[in-house]
C-alpha cells in the first residue's frame, strides 16, 4: 500500500489527485497538505512513502526538495522548471536514494504526441507548435510544448536535418512567436480552453496535424496513478512519462 501526500492538495488539480488516490485500491492518502504546511515534518508525521506536487513554478523546486529531505519519493505536475533546477533536484534525489518523477503532461494523450511528433519531425520541411491553455495557467510556453519543441529539434538533428525555412523580415510585434530549441512555439490564453496543443508539419503540397485535447483534469489522473505506481522503480530524476511507458 503506497502512503502518498498531495502537496497543493487545495488546489484544483491537487484536489483531483486527492480524489483520484483516495479511490486507488493500493494507494491511502495519508497527508493533504498546502502553503502554510512544513513539509518535511508533515511528511513524516504522516510516513507517507510517496508525495504528489501540484503548486506552483516559484514554490516546486522548494517543494520537492522538502519532500526528499522527508524520505519520499516525489511525482511532480507541476511545470516550469529550467535545466539548472533539473540537475539541482537530481543532485538531491541521487544523495536522498529517492526518486523523482517530473512530466510535463499526465494525460496519456499528450505524451503520445510528443511521441508521434519526434517521429514525424524529420520528414517535414516545417514545423510549428500551437499551445493553447486557459488564462489562469501561470507559465508559457507551456512544460508540453517545451518537451514537444526539444524532443523535435533532437530528431531533426540526429537526422541531419536542415533549419526550417523562414523568409521573415520585419516582426516588431513578434507575432511569429517565441522558439524553443529552434522550433516555432506559439502559446494561446483563452477562456474556454482548457489544455490542447497542435503541431503542425509541412512540406510541399502536404500538411500533417498532430493534436492532444484534455477537457479535464480527469484526463491526467491515469498518468498520476501510474507515476506513483513506478517511480520508485527509476532511481534519481525522471523526466516525462515516456520511461515509465516504455516509449
Amino acid at each position: 500500500m503506497l502512503k502518498v501526500a498531495v502537496i497543493g492538495a487545495k488546489g484544483r488539480m491537487g484536489s483531483q489527485v486527492c480524489a483520484a488516490v483516495s479511490a486507488a485500491p493500493d494507494m491511502e492518502l495519508v497527508a493533504q497538505l498546502d502553503r502554510d504546511d512544513d513539509i518535511t515534518a508533515s511528511l513524516r508525521r504522516s510516513q507517507a512513502t510517496h508525495a504528489v506536487d501540484f503548486t506552483i513554478p516559484a514554490s516546486a523546486e522548494a517543494n520537492v526538495m522538502a519532500a526528499l529531505q522527508a524520505e519520499t519519493h516525489v511525482v511532480v505536475g507541476t511545470t516550469g522548471w529550467s535545466e539548472d533546477a533539473y540537475q539541482r533536484v537530481r543532485q538531491a534525489a541521487q544523495a536522498a536514494g529517492r526518486s523523482v518523477l517530473i512530466a510535463p503532461n499526465f494525460a496519456i494523450s499528450a505524451v503520445l504526441a510528443m511521441k508521434f511528433a519526434a517521429a514525424a519531425a524529420p520528414y517535414f520541411e516545417s514545423v510549428e507548435i500551437l499551445e493553447m491553455h486557459h488564462p489562469d495557467k501561470l507559465d508559457a510556453p507551456s512544460g508540453t510544448a517545451i518537451a514537444t519543441a526539444k524532443g523535435i529539434a533532437a530528431a531533426r538533428e540526429a537526422a541531419g536535418a536542415p533549419d526550417f525555412p523562414d523568409h521573415t523580415e520585419s516582426d516588431p510585434q513578434g507575432t511569429r512567436g517565441g522558439k524553443v530549441a529552434g522550433v516555432p512555439v506559439h502559446a494561446v490564453r483563452l477562456r474556454g480552453l482548457y489544455a490542447h496543443e497542435e503541431i503542425l508539419f509541412g512540406n510541399p503540397g502536404e500538411q500533417l496535424v498532430v493534436r492532444t485535447d484534455c477537457f479535464d483534469r480527469v484526463s491526467f489522473m491515469p498518468g498520476v496513478l501510474l507515476g506513483l505506481r513506478k517511480v520508485a522503480t527509476f532511481p534519481g530524476l525522471t523526466i516525462g512519462l515516456e520511461p515509465l511507458l516504455g516509449l
